[in-house]
């Protein structure tokens, strides 16, 4: 999985004591001209200032006024406001701040890994959409990625901004999606606040409050507040100095005046480590480094293979790389960490006997390297394959010193520190989340910990139960030749018990992922179904939000007849055959096999096996990538995978 970069701790300490450093008022950073504030509600407005000082907060014709406390932190609660604007905010005390182009609508959190993070330009259809993205009433604010020991009271920067062309290019696209479709159904003012970070677990978005009491992670909290961070990062830096040879290098050595001295063929490369490929060089040994990292890999020819051009199979490089041959470039791709390498290698390059394949790789955050299919990575000599797996010579040409702090996975409330309490309590009307792929392989801990962090920031926000939606994890890998167990299916499974809690709502993607790409580029589909999902839960109109929800299942005469909720208009199978695909069935041996299903009614599907003459169990959609799944409603949204399982020992 694809993490992003690593940022310095240090930048988050933000907030020592503002009424010493601030004699002037001053507003959070989530504060700015062009926000959105929520309607509906008493808005929240807060800030610093010198003790005792008189502060007046004036906002639609209405002044609100207070004064500082000792420790010069001041709050006012405007008085509920229609949808409107644009209007100024004007705080005075001692100076003046004046914030203009403010708007009266809906505030909506973005937050989760890497696909709440993904951009619009990352996603299906970028230019069409970054060019028809013209709403300046939807307003943008992303919070820079950062990690604290304790909660924070700011962040270090960030401004809101009017939707456009030329900003929404980077911007959260599910986050983008969803509040698009919020903005032409309401046709009122969407600010959308994007807080998220690639490749981390629920538990580090959770207040140090709720960590304490939660039994598998409240050690590592004690842990986290009782390190010296200056102590806990020189001894990281000695650790990264020794591995790269004692020093930490900062220039790429490995081309000179443009020339890639590292590539040639003779170069000298004895005192070079070894290092698998396909394999990210973090999993051996190269923790937490980002960077320049140069492969060498020498192969033997004998003259009739170099009698014709060769086809290179690399592998994948996280993130961009420059390939070789004897110091020849052969190609290089940028930023596509997930692609394919494939260069032809000309003839009049290679020699017989020894040659030298050489990669300069980039990474520019998270996971580096040449990684992979191992049989994915050999040359192409007509019919024949000569692989190159295995070891190769490698050397880190240029670290990132940034890597040697705590990383957001570390420890828990790391985000929650730095990115979630410098913002509340910022009126809102709820939160979109997409998250978990982190926490796979840990499915019935995050049975408690999921319904944990909602309950936790609706608990800070003190706004009440507001609507909490999330996305359930897509269909990813290749899919299962048998059935079998799944760490994915059991999130999934987590994340739909998670329902219990009020006010919340599940948008699938199971019927929109990609086996090879953990990041699907259609995040529309996902904006759309959490924007329904908000349609129903925070504005209560009158729409189908739910694909089929397994009820109940009861087995008779060597069947399983499953009944399901949230059916809309009916079951319909997308398959112009009639065919149900994606069950299967275990008698007493607990044995699953593939199943047969049709449509009994509207809410009724029976499945059957012949290999299963006393079914006990049921399954749908179990498994990392169930790829086939096509029961949907006719409102068009897929049937949530489920099973009956409740054998002693299963992780439910």
């Amino acid at each position: 999985m694809k993490h992003v970069n690593k940022l310095i701790l240090a930048t988050t300490i933000l907030a020592l004591s503002y009424f010493n450093v601030f004699a002037d008022v001053k507003l959070p950073k989530i504060f700015s001209s062009n926000m959105v504030l929520q309607q509906g509600i008493e808005i929240p407005v807060w800030g610093w200032a010198d003790q005792g000082e008189r502060i007046s907060v004036t906002f639609n014709g209405q002044t609100v006024r207070t004064r500082a406390t000792r420790e010069g932190n001041w709050r006012v609660n405007l008085p509920e406001q229609n949808y409107g604007g644009p209007y100024d905010l004007i705080i005075k005390g001692k100076n003046t701040i004046e914030l203009q182009n403010v708007m009266i609508g809906e505030v909506w959190i973005c937050s989760g890994q890497s696909n709440m993070q993904w951009r619009v330009d990352q996603s299906n259809n970028p230019e069409e959409e970054i060019a028809a993205a013209n709403y300046p009433n939807i307003r943008l604010f992303t919070v820079p990625r950062a990690v604290a020991q304790s909660p924070q009271d700011d962040i270090s920067d960030g401004e809101w901004v009017e939707c456009s062309p030329e900003t929404v290019a980077g911007f959260s696209a599910v986050g983008y999606f969803f509040g698009r479709d919020l903005h032409q159904e309401l046709n009122v003012p969407i600010g959308l606040i994007h807080t998220s970070w690639g490749g981390t677990v629920a538990e580090t978005w959770i207040s140090p409050n709720t960590i304490s009491n939660d039994p598998d992670l409240k050690e590592k909290l004690v842990e986290l507040q009782q390190m010296n961070l200056e102590s806990y990062r020189k001894t990281r830096l000695d650790q990264v100095k020794e591995l790269l040879g004692g020093e930490i290098p900062t220039e790429d050595k490995g081309i000179v005046d443009g020339e890639p001295v590292w590539a040639g063929l003779n170069y000298s490369d004895g005192h070079w480590r070894s290092i698998k490929t396909p394999m990210y060089w973090e999993n051996q040994g190269y923790i937490d480094i980002d960077g320049i990292g140069w492969y060498r890999k020498e192969i033997q020819l004998n003259e009739e293979y170099t009698n014709a051009n060769l086809t290179l199979h690399l592998g994948k490089v996280d993130d961009s790389d420059i390939t070789f041959i004897n110091g020849i470039e052969i190609g290089r791709t940028e930023n596509k960490y997930d692609e394919d390498r494939i260069y032809t290698i000309d003839k009049k390059y290679l020699n017989p006997g020894k040659n030298m394949i050489v990669v300069r790789v980039q990474d520019t955050g998270g996971n580096g390297g040449i990684w992979g299919d191992p049989e994915e990575q050999f040359l192409a000599i007509g019919n024949e394959k000569i692989d190159i797996s295995g070891d190769w010579k490698f050397r880190i040409a240029k670290a990132e010193v940034a890597s040697v702090n705590v990383g957001p996975n570390s420890y828990p409330t790391l985000l929650f520190n730095a990115m979630i309490n410098p913002i509340i309590p910022f009126g809102i009307k709820g939160a979109i989340w997409y998250q978990g792929e982190s926490n796979a392989g840990r499915a019935k801990q995050y049975q408690r910990v999921f319904p944990s962090l909602i309950n936790d920031w609706r608990n800070h926000w003190q706004q009440g139960d507001f609507p909490f939606l999330f996305v359930s994890l897509a269909n990813y890998t290749q899919p299962p030749q048998e059935p079998g167990e799944s760490d994915w299916a059991e999130l999934r499974e987590a994340q739909t018990k998670t329902l219990a809690l009020p006010n919340t709502g599940m948008a699938l993607a199971i019927d929109i992922g990609e086996a090879d790409d953990i990041h699907p580029r259609n995040k529309q589909d996902v904006g759309k179904r959490l924007a329904l999902n908000a349609f129903k839960i925070a504005y209560k109109k009158n729409v189908v939000h739910s694909g089929p929800m397994y009820d109940s299942v009861e087995f008779k005469n060597g069947k399983a007849y499953i009944s399901f909720s949230e059916t809309g208009s009916g079951l319909e199978i997308k398959d112009r055959y009639g065919y149900l695909k994606g069950f299967t069935l275990a008698g007493p041996d607990r044995k699953f096999h593939w199943a047969k299903a049709e449509l009994v009614d509207d809410e009724t599907v029976v499945v059957y096996s012949e290999e299963v003459s006393n079914p006990v169990s049921v399954r749908y959609g179990w498994a990392n990538n169930p790829d086939d799944v096509n029961l949907y409603n006719k409102e068009g949204l897929p049937a949530n995978p489920f099973r009956t399982d409740d054998w002693p020992g299963i992780t439910k």
